[in-house]
């Protein structure tokens, strides 16, 4: 796949996310010299791939310029400050496209001119190796040609879905964008799990991350559901049956998580108010 822009496209923020998604697109032959890269103060490891590609985070763009779109990678935070030079370089023609967390279109709008085409999009960082995910919602006044683009720029780290429900974003926050968080303290706590039963810490950690890391894996290649993946590693009365029982109770695994996305959901939704 290869991207191709209508004109240039500038990224604001090459943070983790913004980076994850220049180096999708460099991987997929985006055209850099339509590239304006703007950020203040990039992290190392962006500023090296910056610098391996011969780019620079400093935007080249001037008012009036033809920008085809631009990507919004900065924190939810600090939106505000840097939308209204953003808004001056935009023209009616341009894409805006965000991936701030908690960020609504309508937030957005206000700093642009009526009509200004506007996508929301909440990704999530396994897109640093190509295997994100991002839900997708745009308002009336974006174009087909425009939502190709987005979904060619999105496609680049992974999967995009698209909705005509911007509400689904809080929990999709909660569940995708926040998701690969909960892996990662499944392996924490696997890995202690593993030291009180009697491992030494090394060989825990070990197990712990290739035992998420390969499942994960396995359930990406199958067509089976997590369901039936989990029966068929657990024997009736076997060591997984016994350990399930203790996971699958009323208190257990399934409570945390839905208490857990539910109040991930409930800081999103107080982040777009």
């Amino acid at each position: 796949m290869t991207i191709g822009l209508d004109g240039p496209l500038l990224l604001a923020g090459v943070g983790k996310m913004g980076a994850a998604l220049l180096a999708g697109w460099l991987e997929h032959g985006i055209d850099r010299r339509l590239l304006h890269i703007q950020d203040p103060d990039p992290p190392a490891s962006s500023s090296e791939l910056l610098s391996a590609h011969g780019l620079v985070a400093e935007s080249r763009a001037r008012p009036g310029d033809p920008l085809c779109a631009i990507l919004l990678a900065v924190k939810p935070q600090i939106m505000d400050d840097v939308l209204p030079a953003l808004a001056n370089i935009a023209t009616s023609e341009t894409l805006i496209l965000s991936i701030a967390a908690g960020r609504t279109i309508k937030s957005l709008a206000k700093h642009f001119d009526a009509g200004q085409p506007i996508i929301r999009a909440m990704p999530n960082t396994p897109a640093s190796i190509g295997r994100g995910i991002a839900v997708v919602c745009a308002n009336d006044d974006v174009t087909e040609r425009q939502r190709d683009l987005c979904t060619s720029l999105l496609n680049a780290v992974g999967e995009v879905v698209w909705s005509d429900d911007e509400a689904l974003l809080d929990p999709v926050t909660a569940v995708s964008g926040s998701g690969p968080a909960y892996l990662f303290l499944l392996a924490e706590c696997l890995a202690e799990a593993g030291v009180e039963a009697g491992l030494p810490p090394e060989l825990a950690q070990k197990l712990a991350r290739a035992t998420v890391s390969g499942a994960g894996e396995l359930l990406h290649r199958s067509d089976l559901d997590a369901d039936e993946l989990r029966e068929n590693v657990t024997s009736p009365g076997g060591t997984t049956a016994a350990a399930l029982e203790v996971l699958m109770d009323e208190d257990g695994l399934q409570r945390l998580l839905t208490r857990a996305v539910e109040a991930a959901t409930r800081r999103s939704r107080e982040l777009s108010s």
